[in-house]
């Protein structure tokens, strides 16, 4: 191999370590076969070493530099940035994403993740990539030619209508205090969600959601700071967010189930958070789930 695929490859079984990868090896072979460097424009490049947070541009144009576990950004001005690679190995890690699966992507940026997704799911499987930047948009479709499994889509993932049960992981990329109703309508059974709730300054926790026929199972699996969702967000939702975070770890949420609807006053003291449209019921409370 040459010295960038080795720097690639090396970056993936240092991902499988770090993150940690346990389950699913084919999470590693796609960090290790996706070219990062294509995916987010020309170098030098403004890195941002985390957990130190001290930006720096690299001296040169050398792919090696994007194949270490940091943040790549896209757009400085807008803080737009590659996603740190171990955070997103470790969620798709905990999605136990399969062969032949249809994966919904809100928020594809420029494709890094589509890419890396659809060489989890194989030819097999199917990605739909959504952004609603147009600009991003059209670049994640040029940077993603070469994996037909991905179809990239241009507008609001919110108002996205897939139909019923037609994927088996939703995966948004974005910090919203409330899931669309769409995203829970297309979730095929036993199907997941991965949603980054957060209040104003970004930050937030990572809501895990399964369904079970006409029920959802909710959990948290971890704090999170993350982008903001264009119209993800409602400012009431976002102040109860915050008072329930203040209240609880935020490594650990104390949830158990989701909710779609308002919650009748018989159910009120089991609300843990509630935002437009659904609730999340407190773990240890007994609650009729198919509300």
């Amino acid at each position: 191999m040459n010295q960038i695929a080795n720097a690639r490859r090396w970056y993936a079984e240092d991902l499988r370590c770090k993150t940690p990868v346990l389950r699913n090896p084919h999470i590693i072979e796609a960090f290790g076969a996706v070219p990062r460097e294509a995916f987010v424009g020309a170098g030098p490049w403004w890195i941002i070493p985390y957990p130190y947070r001290e930006p720096f541009i690299t001296p040169d144009d050398d792919p090696s530099w994007l194949y270490h576990d940091v943040l790549v950004s896209i757009d400085p001005t807008r803080k737009l940035n590659n996603g740190m690679p171990s955070f997103w190995a470790r969620n798709f890690e905990h999605l136990d994403i399969a062969r032949g699966e249809r994966v919904l992507q809100i928020g594809a940026g420029s494709g890094y993740y589509s890419a890396v997704l659809a060489e989890i799911v194989g030819p097999s499987g199917q990605v739909t990539a959504i952004e609603v930047d147009p600009d991003l948009a059209a670049r994640a479709e040029t940077n993603l030619r070469s994996w037909p499994q991905v179809k990239v889509i241009s507008g609001d993932g919110r108002d996205f209508h897939a139909g019923a049960s037609d994927h088996d992981v939703t995966i948004v990329f974005a910090g919203c205090t409330h899931p669309a109703a769409r995203w829970l309508d297309g979730l095929a059974d036993n199907g997941r969600l991965l949603l980054p709730l957060t209040i104003e300054d970004w930050s937030g926790f990572l809501l895990r959601v399964v369904r079970r026929g006409a029920s959802f199972e909710a959990s948290s699996i971890g704090g999170v700071s993350i982008y903001p969702c264009t119209n993800g967000r409602d400012e009431d939702a976002s102040r109860r967010l915050k008072s329930a975070l203040e209240n609880s770890p935020i490594m650990n949420a104390p949830i158990q189930a989701l909710h779609r609807g308002i919650p009748s006053s018989a159910e009120s003291e089991r609300v843990w958070y509630q935002a437009p449209g659904f609730w999340l019921e407190r773990r240890g409370s007994e609650v009729d789930a198919t509300t």
